[in-house]
């Protein structure tokens, strides 16, 4: 399983636990749309980027924009991860799980860019998401696995008692719980 951090690694992290899955975290974040940073408008890894062409969004504001995620991207990497090599994911099925699915843009992008790593099948897993998003990531991913479909849907904090900001600390705790799992198994 890949974990889309913040948000999505408490999520990896019950679903693991459940079914006995490792888990490894997934750098990628979105590029948001010049007008409005929260539109994804394509996703950047520490390698590589996806883009959905828009109207008005230069050259230089994508490159602009992938230095300064490409930074934020280094830093998590050290840590949450520190000095390890990614698992292949090469012919294997992954289950990519967020914490929720407002548009599927940046999930769309993260998916482009793993299918150049060539897994066997991509899933998408979440407890929340828009018909919209399910929708398009229908024709990205080999499967999509949601909880709840909302007939209309206001975002996905709108579905959680709590949705603060998962902190980094947080996230250091799932993964070390995820260790320590994974040494009883």
């Amino acid at each position: 399983m890949l974990a889309i951090p913040r948000g999505g690694v408490p999520v990896a992290y019950a679903v693991a636990k459940e079914l006995d899955f490792p888990v490894e975290i997934v750098l990628t974040k979105k590029i948001g749309h010049p007008m409005n940073k929260e539109y994804a408008i394509g996703a950047a890894s520490l390698t590589d980027y996806f883009v959905i062409p828009h109207e008005n969004v230069s050259d230089l504001y994508i490159q602009t924009e992938l230095k300064k995620i490409r930074e934020r991207l280094r830093l998590m990497y050290k840590k949450f991860i520190g000095d390890k090599e990614p698992e292949s994911i090469a012919g294997k099925t992954v289950i990519v799980i967020d914490d929720g699915i407002a548009t599927g843009n940046t999930l769309i992008g993260t998916i482009h860019l793993l299918k150049k790593s060539s897994p066997g099948k991509i899933i998408v897993a979440a407890p929340v998401a828009s018909q919209s998003a399910i929708q398009k990531l229908s024709k990205a991913a080999d499967e999509v696995v949601v909880l709840f479909v909302p007939e209309e849907f206001y975002g996905v904090g709108a579905f959680y008692e709590n949705f603060e900001q998962v902190s980094d600390e947080e996230v250091l705790f799932y993964l070390d719980k995820l260790k320590a799992l994974k040494k009883a198994s």
